[in-house]
């Protein structure tokens, strides 16, 4: 966590926030933990680093950072900020879908409706990155990538949001949605180092 260096304690309410983002439960393939946040983006920030592994396979990952800034910041419209990124390998014929942007941008909205996490101000781009290899490389088989790079303004409790985020890295990676009604039971790779 960053904090200024003039005050020796963050707010109460970016403390409260940080509690929120500890509370949040992924799925046994997530695993998270905390990282150094940037320091120059806001007053306070908090930030998450996540893989995922299905089948002992690295399938993707991302980062979360929470912003904090006590005075507001109009281009935000409150006091805080998500900015999120998630990767996941994916199919290479999938690359040259025109729709594909539009699905990747899709999975952040329905992981945060699915969690009822409000926000204001969403704003992102879904980057898909396709790679050959030739040369010394050639035998190399095709690989391909899909990146969702986005932000929004939290309204209403953290940890919905954190979730919402676990939830758009398993979409990404492929991992079928947990059904309703049923809870996924994190394993310990999947718990925050605290």
């Amino acid at each position: 966590m960053a904090a200024r260096k003039d005050l020796d304690a963050p707010p109460e309410e970016f403390r409260r926030a940080l509690e929120q983002l500890r509370s949040a439960r992924f799925r046994p393939e997530i695993g998270c933990e905390e990282m150094p946040a940037p320091q120059r983006i806001a007053p306070y920030s908090a930030a998450l680093s996540a893989d995922i592994t299905i089948a002992g396979e690295d399938s993707g990952g991302g980062r979360l950072v929470l912003l904090y800034e006590p005075a507001g910041n109009d281009v935000w419209q409150g006091n805080f900020r998500c900015v999120a990124y998630a990767r996941a390998a994916i199919d290479p014929e999938m690359v040259t879908d025109p729709l594909l942007g539009a699905v990747g941008w899709t999975w952040l909205l329905e992981s945060l409706a699915t969690h009822d996490a409000d926000y204001l101000a969403p704003s992102g781009t879904v980057t898909r990155v396709a790679s050959e290899s030739f040369g010394g490389m050639d035998g190399e088989p095709a690989s391909a990538e899909i990146e969702v790079r986005a932000s929004w303004s939290p309204l209403g409790t953290i940890t919905a949001h954190v979730e919402a985020w676990g939830d758009l890295l398993c979409t990404a990676a492929g991992l079928p949605p947990v059904p309703a009604g049923v809870l996924a039971m994190p394993s310990r790779r999947g718990q925050r180092a605290r």
